[in-house]
C-alpha cells in the first residue's frame, strides 16, 4: 500500500473532547497492611501523561499535524500540567475553557510488579455549563475556516453533548470539514450526520441491542446505527479481529488485524480515528483510509501502554502489507 504520509503534515485537525491526566504510581510490594488485607505499595517513581481525548492529540502531533483543541480544565495542579504538555507539544489550547466547579479528570494507576493492583479516578460527569457551550462554539466558529479536520473524542464525562455535537457538525458542514466521533454510550444519535463513527464491537452491540457473535450480526448492528443516527460511513474496531467498514450503498468490508504479538491494546481507537481521520483529509479513500488507520492499531497494540505509531514505523508497516 502506498500512501504519501507527508501529507498528513499539511493538515489542521481540532479535537474536541474530554481531557484528562493519567497519573501512574510505579512501586513495590514487600507486605500486607496491618491495617487491611491490601498490599502496601512503596512508590518509586511517578509518571504523568495525556488521557483520554488527550492520547488523540497525541497521535496527530505524532503524525506531524498541526492541532488545536477543544475542551475544559480544572484550575488545579493537574489542569495546569495538562496546558503545560500541550505547550511542550505546539498545540493550540486556546479552546480550553476553565470551569470553576469542573476538575480536570484525574486518572491514578498504582503499579507493582508489573501489574495494576488500584486505579483511582478523580471526576465529574455532569453537563457542561450554556455559559462553556457558548465558548467552545465561539472558538469551533472562528477557526473552522483554517481546519481540515474534526475529531469529537467522547469518554462520557458531560464535555460532548448533543448540542455541542449538533452545532459542531453544523458549523463543519458550511465550510466542508470532515468530523469523525468516537462514541460512547447507548444512545448514538446523539452523533447524527457526522461524516464517520468509530464505535468498537461492544459499543456497537449495545448501542444497536444486539448480542454481536458473527459478522453478520456486526453488520445488521452497523447498519441499525447508520439508519437511526442518519450516518453514512461506520467502521466498527474489533480488536484483534480487525475492524469492519459499513458505507452507505456499498457492500461492508472487513479488514483483517495485523499479524503480530499484542501487548497492549489500550488507546488503539484513539489511533485508528486520528489515522483514519488524517488519510481521509489527505484524499484516500475510505477503504484506503482505514486500513491505513488500522497498519497504525497493529503498530500500537505491540507497545505496552498508550502508545503512537511514528511515520517511519507506519510507512514501513504499510510498505510490508
Amino acid at each position: 500500500m502506498t500512501m504519501d504520509l507527508n501529507k498528513f503534515k499539511k493538515i489542521r485537525a481540532l479535537v474536541l473532547g474530554d481531557l484528562m491526566i493519567d497519573e501512574y504510581l510505579w512501586g513495590e510490594v514487600d507486605r500486607i497492611s496491618p491495617e487491611a488485607p491490601v498490599p502496601i505499595v512503596s512508590v518509586i517513581n511517578e509518571t504523568y501523561t495525556l488521557g483520554g481525548a488527550g492520547n488523540v492529540i497525541n497521535n496527530l502531533v505524532a503524525m506531524g499535524a498541526g492541532v488545536s483543541v477543544v475542551g475544559t480544565a480544572g484550575t488545579g495542579t493537574a489542569g495546569r500540567m495538562m496546558l503545560d504538555k500541550f505547550k511542550e507539544l505546539g498545540v493550540d489550547a486556546g479552546g480550553i475553557i476553565d470551569e470553576p466547579d469542573r476538575p480536570t479528570t484525574k486518572k491514578t494507576r498504582v503499579i507493582a510488579s508489573n501489574q495494576q493492583v488500584l486505579r483511582i479516578d478523580k471526576e465529574t460527569k455532569k453537563e457542561i455549563s450554556s455559559t462553556t457551550l457558548t465558548r467552545l462554539i465561539s472558538f469551533i466558529t472562528g477557526v473552522a475556516p483554517r481546519v481540515d479536520l474534526i475529531i469529537i473524542s467522547d469518554y462520557d464525562k458531560g464535555l460532548v453533548t448533543r448540542e455541542l455535537v449538533r452545532q459542531t457538525v453544523a458549523i463543519a458542514k458550511s465550510h466542508n470539514i470532515l468530523v469523525l466521533a468516537d462514541p460512547k454510550g447507548l444512545d448514538f444519535t446523539k452523533y447524527s450526520q457526522v461524516s464517520v463513527l468509530t464505535p468498537n464491537q461492544k459499543e456497537a452491540g449495545i448501542a444497536a441491542g444486539i448480542d454481536i457473535k458473527t459478522d453478520h450480526d456486526l453488520i445488521q448492528a452497523g447498519l441499525r446505527i447508520m439508519a437511526s443516527a442518519c450516518i453514512e460511513r461506520l467502521v466498527i474496531t474489533c480488536g484483534r479481529d480487525g475492524m469492519m467498514l459499513l458505507e452507505q450503498g456499498k457492500t461492508p468490508v472487513r479488514i483483517a488485524s495485523q499479524a503480530r504479538q499484542v501487548f497492549d491494546v489500550s488507546g488503539a481507537g484513539d489511533t485508528v480515528i486520528s489515522i483514519l481521520g488524517l488519510a481521509l483529509a489527505a484524499g484516500a479513500g475510505f477503504e484506503e483510509s482505514a486500513a491505513i488507520a488500522n497498519a497504525a492499531a497493529g503498530i500500537v497494540v505491540g507497545k505496552v501502554g498508550t502508545a503512537t505509531a511514528s511515520p517511519d514505523e507506519l510507512e514501513l508497516a504499510l510498505k510490508n502489507e
